[in-house]
């Protein structure tokens, strides 16, 4: 137990550690000023600049940037869904795959469009090299690169600069930051046993004297920016519970800040934009107390165990049905936290094993998007709802809300509402439609509580640009694959242009002067009301899913395993439920988790 906790802790202490670091960094990036890197990357941005015809020094307005960022991802999308259905007939192929549906590829250049990386196939049977590496990996750049480059306009509207020029800020988000880390850490990887190699699968002879076929490829390279860029999408089906995706716990310490770092980082990057790094610092520690009450409800859960079977067999064991045994309970719980919380979607084991507690802080963490949140837009809703607050404040204390020496009126309480209202219709409203036809249109494979919260983390996941699931679920169906689009592109796009407009509108509002009156916003006390604020409008907006997923499993659990307790048959206890061949996961949190 000791060491699990010892793991967590010490992975945490480093992420403190290098987040005002890097954020002084990504600060000095897009502020325009000189870094180590910039002799080196100079000359390939200018050439970059003119062969596009940008005019690196020319700002846009809100609308400007938004329309920028469409037309981009849509020419990307583009290119990204003619590459994967023409992939059979495209070289670095050596399995011969041929294109998946459709609909199936919509969906996954839809997905890895929007940073989702949310997966309805196995990649080493449905995607070939060329793609994995020209068509998901690019779009795992170009995606990760376009949320920071949101987040940093964002971050210059509220400090009443220019938003800048999107062209330029997608240019520096790749090469200043994203691709020399990427680079620096698919080293690292390669160094402690990730392959990297365009070689087909290798065959081999079992034991038994069966022929058996390992998948492999260039698997070093894109799993680092998998987790950088909070992509997420695996290369194997299984994920970062593939040895060959994350071999031992060196490379899941690398994987984990990887995943963490940007997103923690930014917070910092605002103190040093706004000249407030006190208020930084009581954001930083603010998400940082929710992120260490979520990893140690997940963690208490996994160590402790699923009593039920706890008590059939009289010993006390971790819960480690779903995980890979080299990572264990702890290493598990700190990374399912970690990626929906950043909005990465790794997973290096599956989340539809987790006990109900680890399932309410993962969704949770989806609902809320701001623990730590997603690449540049998680920042970006943080300040929506320190902006809400300051809103709420004002109204109590009888005065015109304020933030950063600017009034906060109509026009952004209306945007800033748009924001957090579009991620739970993107969720609930398909969630309904779904569970009121489970047997044509869920696909649910757990009936019951269970099955509800595997229906609403799919379309969360999406809404959110998360792409992790409860797998288990047959989601690679016409219905799944289209719906979920929806709420890709819905929960991707609308905050990213109402985001912009906000930034927009607060950048020309003319400072007013601080008065006597001023609500100060670098307080401890206004930091716990934001704290206030967020939990109560994630409780009030999805407490009811909640109640109806892991909260109801597990009083489930519990007074299932008061039956157990109280030396009822194991027979009677499972005849209790309706179908008890789809209903273990009563005893087992899934036992089609690795399916």
């Amino acid at each position: 137990m000791l060491q699990g906790f010892f793991q967590i802790a010490l992975t945490l202490l480093i992420l403190v550690a290098i987040a005002p670091l890097f954020g002084r960094y990504i600060a000095r990036v897009f502020l325009g000023e000189k870094t180590l890197l910039e002799p080196i990357i100079m000359p390939v941005e200018g050439a970059i600049y003119a062969l596009a015809g940008i005019r690196a020094k020319e700002d846009m307005t809100g609308w400007q940037y938004a329309q920028a960022l469409l037309y981009t991802n849509l020419v990307m999308g583009i290119f990204g869904y003619l590459l994967i259905m023409f992939q059979g007939v495209l070289p670095l192929n050596p399995t011969k795959l041929n294109a998946p549906t459709w609909h199936l590829g919509l969906h996954t250049i839809i997905s890895f469009l929007t940073n989702t990386d949310q997966q309805h196939y196995s990649g080493e049977t449905t995607i070939s090299y060329l793609t994995q590496i020209a068509g998901l990996a690019f779009l795992m750049f170009t995606s990760a690169a376009t949320g920071l480059a949101v987040g940093i306009a964002f971050i210059r509207g509220l400090t009443g600069r220019p938003l800048g020029n999107y062209y330029v800020d997608l240019t520096r988000s790749i090469t200043r930051i994203l691709l020399p880390i990427s680079i620096i850490s698919a080293l690292l990887l390669l160094i402690l046993g990730v392959p990297q190699t365009f070689a087909p699968p290798a065959t081999v002879t079992t034991l038994e004297g069966a022929t058996q076929y390992i998948a492999r490829g260039p698997i070093a390279a894109f799993e680092s920016i998998k987790l950088l860029g909070e992509n997420g999408g695996g290369f194997f089906g299984v994920n970062s519970a593939h040895p060959f995706e994350n071999p031992n716990g060196g490379t899941n310490l690398i994987e984990t800040l990887a995943m963490l770092c940007i997103p923690a980082a930014l917070i910092y990057t605002y103190g040093v934009f706004a000249n407030n790094k006190k208020q930084a610092w009581l954001l930083f520690w603010m998400v940082f107390t929710i992120f260490i009450i979520l990893v140690g409800v997940t963690a208490i859960g996994e160590y402790q165990g699923n009593e039920i079977i706890n008590s059939i067999l009289g010993v006390e064991q971790s819960n480690l049905e779903g995980k890979e045994v080299r990572f264990g309970w702890a290493e598990t719980a700190l990374w399912a936290v970690a990626t929906t919380g950043t909005m990465c979607g790794a997973v290096n084991g599956m989340h539809d094993s987790l006990m109900p507690t680890g399932g309410f802080s993962t969704l949770f963490n989806l609902f809320l998007q701001i623990v730590w949140g997603g690449q540049g837009t998680g920042t970006a809703y943080l300040f929506i709802y320190l902006i809400l607050t300051v809103f709420l404040t004002g109204l109590m204390v009888g005065r015109t809300p304020e933030f950063l020496s600017r009034k906060i009126e109509k026009r952004e309480i209306v945007l800033a509402s748009v924001v957090l209202l579009v991620h739970p219709i993107f969720v609930l409203i398909p969630s309904a439609i779904a569970l009121a036809f489970p047997d044509t249109l869920a696909g649910i494979s757990n009936p019951g509580f269970h099955g509800v919260s595997q229906v609403v983390y799919e379309y969360t996941s999406a809404a959110a640009n998360n792409g992790s699931g409860f797998e288990g679920l047959d989601d690679n169906t016409l219905w799944w694959n289209l719906s979920t689009i929806v709420s890709l592109l819905g929960g991707r796009y609308i905050p990213i242009i109402a985001i912009l407009l906000l930034a927009d509108s607060m950048a020309q509002k003319q400072p007013v002067p601080e008065t006597a009156g001023t609500l100060r916003t670098d307080s401890l006390l206004f930091t716990g009301v934001t704290a206030g604020v967020i939990l109560i409008l994630g409780v009030l907006t999805f407490f009811p899913v909640l109640a109806l997923g892991p909260l109801a499993e597990a009083f489930q659990i519990n007074s299932s395993q008061q039956s157990v307790v109280s030396n009822q048959p194991v027979e009677l206890l499972i005849s209790k439920t309706q179908q008890p061949d789809k209903d273990l996961h009563l005893l087992q949190p899934n036992l089609k988790a690795n399916s």
